[in-house]
């Protein structure tokens, strides 16, 4: 009974292992693509304002909300607490 208790650990052990590969994989590609994409969509939008608005200089406020979110949003994944995904 031993034996086959410890198998059954090295199982739960070896896919929390790769879970948790996984996980933070997710994790930090999602800050790699976060990043990037707050910025061009804040330039973009600041480009359609100025288009509409007639200006020429709302393009570099939308650029700096967009960095401003990239940012915020990077802090607030890296900060998130790694959840273990093991059962208790």
């Amino acid at each position: 009974m031993t034996a086959n208790k410890t198998q059954q650990e090295e199982k739960d052990s070896n896919g929390n292992s790769e879970r948790s590969w996984m996980i933070q994989l997710g994790r930090y590609s999602q800050i790699g693509f976060a990043l990037p994409a707050a910025t061009v969509i804040g330039w973009f939008a600041g480009r359609l304002l100025d288009h509409w608005l007639h200006t020429s200089w709302l393009y570099l406020a939308g650029l700096l909300v967009g960095i401003v979110a990239g940012f915020i949003e990077l802090i607030r994944v890296a900060s998130k607490p790694d959840s273990g995904g093991g059962a208790s």
